[in-house]
């Protein structure tokens, strides 16, 4: 297991007193055949805009669960807004709270420079529990690649590669329709 932890379990016998396990990053592919049907989520983003999981369908979407305490999660984040840059043509990102108000994601997308939306998801767990079953986000961060059709083509836990998220991304592009 990878990710952020405040529960003493693991941690105490894993970590080394930073407040989260590490490991190595864990990417699970799926293949067009073996994915399961679109994600489908109501949520609102942190400027209380409402979204769906209808709204980032048509091209890749990248979902990244995070919250602002998570160490990983900061180290990630200037790589997952270069990689938004860099694949804008064929990804859309969503980042997703799991754990902050509002006030508290927005102040860490600015000292990030995160310029995609953020869903706030700790009052209910929506677009987690959209995940859920074989492709649940079981670590903070976790980040997950939607095919254009909403179905999950792959899924990292712990803190994502670049390299390896624009290749996922550009698989999830090539899927035949």
């Amino acid at each position: 297991m990878t990710g952020c932890t405040s529960s003493e379990g693991l941690e105490q016998q894993w970590g080394d007193g930073k407040g989260y396990i590490s490991a190595e990053q864990l990417v699970t592919e799926f293949a067009p055949e073996d994915r399961d049907e679109p994600v489908e989520f109501d949520s609102e983003l942190s400027d209380g805009t409402k979204i769906m999981a209808a709204d980032y369908q048509g091209k890749v979407a990248v979902i990244n669960f995070w919250y602002a305490t998570c160490v990983p999660c900061r180290m990630e984040a200037t790589d997952l807004q270069a990689v938004s840059e860099e694949v804008v043509d064929d990804a859309t990102f969503l980042g997703v709270n799991v754990r902050d108000q509002p006030d508290t994601a927005d102040a860490f997308t600015r000292e990030f420079d995160v310029t995609y939306p953020t869903a706030i998801d700790v009052n209910t767990g929506s677009v987690q529990l959209a995940f859920a079953g074989k492709t649940a986000p079981n670590a903070t961060p976790a980040t997950f690649v939607l095919d254009p059709e909403g179905r999950v083509s792959a899924r990292v836990l712990g803190p994502v590669d670049p390299s390896i998220l624009r290749a996922l991304v550009k698989t999830a592009a090539a899927t035949p329709e």
